[in-house]
């Protein structure tokens, strides 16, 4: 035991010094608030102030998929740091900017009953956070703007403008698709009477950029609400101009938090100063603490080993959410605000009515699922002439029984049982990568038809291999499978420390890859 404790001091002082991983980056470092985060040093004294909650590109995800350890986000996590936030002095306003209720533009018919099912539960579980207003975007209307307007969400309409009380101060949110319609709803929202303005822009962040720089412009912050594809929003981002302009990490990971400061006399609000040291300490805390968790998630890690990595891992986020607690500086009687990310860290606690929400999930989406695929599911096409179909792992087993014993002992062999342990076998976001041929001619389109094909099985690696099976031969399989094969379920969101070269040695041994 003293060895493993001594290994896990010197990984994490190698994390924090010897490594040449790059230096942190003040304007996109990543901010953690704890629940009881404290207000500026000038709300402080003065007993004036709000704090804004902001959500963004949630993409229809209600928490992360939990293939991983240490995952962020979840809308309970969310949940718990408003409410937490509303036990405070001073009144909380939440804002969601859109592209919250579904992550695919067009939709499969057997997709319907689980997305619809799960855009409901967001709603629902927005509703108890004590949604102020919420702008839309193309990922909100996948099932059109009838079924959006009716899960009842006050919603902004593009170029539409809202003005919020916030205490002694009133805050603009506005929403918008374009930079001239940013900069008109930004003027309506100052004529209105709004001391503080959020832009919501339904564009990406280098677009936003630009938008900030607009003549006329009246938004104190613009949240660029949008990224170009699934995978383009894996961090925060802040960029400091003259108008700040900001894009969350995509899939509800991250919530971005404003702290406004009142001065005694309205007047308009400047972000405040002071913080760049403040910022990079965390970032040096979050580089860290993620060197720790790509060590954590590597498979085969020794248990006693990876417990004491995880509670470094632990110390390292709280120790970072601490320092980000602490109060800015002083803002010498003037209007000012702080802008935060909130990484929605595995470590955080999550509302006990939003969690209720998404157990309810959870329990009725597989049963609607496989409802589904008994009543109206659909055998996959047969390969066409000349293509292989998937055959199970039987055939393979005939003449390569001397490969089994590896893959039997992989976490490969353990993919349907996974799902199982957690009662979602029968969920069409899981399932994919977690049984062999799914939705591939030949292979598994019905989720009432799994048996025999579940966990990832030789084809999911070597290809279908009926025409193997009948004539063995180099030609009609894939001997050895390069990364691209891998990718397609290790991707960034299922599997983020996937490293190609450090896991195939795991499932590469005697009988299989090796003599």
């Amino acid at each position: 035991m003293r060895a493993l404790l001594a290994a896990v001091l010197v990984a994490a002082s190698l994390a924090g010094c010897a490594r040449k991983d790059p230096p942190p980056r003040p304007a996109d470092a990543e901010a953690s608030a704890a629940p009881t985060a404290k207000p500026p040093a000038a709300a402080q004294s003065q007993g004036e102030g709000a704090v804004l909650f902001i959500s963004a590109d949630t993409r229809g995800y209600l928490g992360p998929c939990g293939c991983s350890e240490n995952m962020r986000g979840g809308i309970a996590r969310a949940a718990a740091q408003v409410q937490a936030a509303r036990k405070g002095p001073l009144p909380v306003l939440y804002v969601d900017g859109g592209n919250s209720l579904f992550g695919e533009l067009k939709l499969k018919p057997g997709q319907v009953p689980q997305e619809e099912r799960k855009a409901k539960a967001l709603a629902d579980a927005m509703r108890s956070m004590g949604l102020s207003v919420r702008a839309t975007g193309p990922l909100d209307d996948t099932q059109g703007v009838d079924f959006r307007k009716g899960l009842g969400l006050p919603e902004l309409p593009p170029g539409g403008v809202k003005v919020l009380p916030a205490g002694q101060r009133k805050v603009g949110v506005v929403a918008a698709t374009t930079a001239a319609q940013l900069v008109e709803a930004s003027a309506q929202a100052r004529a209105q009477g709004a001391d503080f303005v959020v832009g919501l822009l339904d564009v990406t962040l280098d677009v936003a950029q630009k938008a900030a720089e607009q003549p006329g412009l009246k938004a104190d912050v613009v949240v660029a609400t949008r990224t170009a594809t699934e995978f383009s929003g894996e961090q925060n981002r802040l960029v400091r101009s003259a108008v700040p302009v900001v894009a969350l990490q995509s899939k509800g990971r991250s919530l971005l938090r404003v702290d406004l400061a009142y001065a005694p006399q309205p007047g308009p609000f400047s972000l405040q100063k002071g913080q760049e040291d403040l910022e990079r300490e965390a970032a040096a805390l979050e580089q860290r603490a993620a060197l720790l968790d790509r060590d954590i998630n590597l498979p085969g890690t020794d248990p006693k080993l990876k417990a004491l990595k995880q509670a470094k891992r632990d110390e390292l986020v709280t120790r970072r959410q601490a320092l980000l607690n602490s109060p800015p500086a002083s803002t010498d009687g003037l209007n000012a605000f702080t802008l935060r990310f909130v990484p929605l860290e595995s470590s955080l606690p999550s509302d006990a009515d939003a969690l209720a929400l998404v157990t309810a999930y959870d329990a009725d989406v597989g049963k609607m699922n496989l409802a589904w695929a008994k009543a109206h599911g659909q055998d996959c096409p047969a390969p066409g002439p000349g293509r292989a179909g998937f055959v199970g792992n039987e055939p393979c087993r005939t003449c390569h029984e001397e490969a089994f014993p590896l893959w039997e002992k992989s976490k490969h062999h353990h993919a349907w049982e996974t799902l199982e342990q957690v009662g979602k076998q029968f969920h069409l976001n899981c399932v994919g990568c977690h049984v062999t041929g799914w939705e591939q001619p030949g292979g598994v389109c019905r989720l009432d038809k799994v048996a025999g094909r579940e966990d990832v099985g030789c084809e999911s690696c070597h290809g279908p291999g009926s025409e193997h099976a009948e004539a063995p031969s180099t030609d009609n399989i894939i001997a050895s499978p390069g990364e691209s094969v891998c990718i397609t379920c290790h991707n960034p969101e299922n599997s983020p420390h996937f490293d190609f070269a450090t896991y195939l040695p795991r499932i590469v041994g005697p009988g299989h890859g090796k003599p």
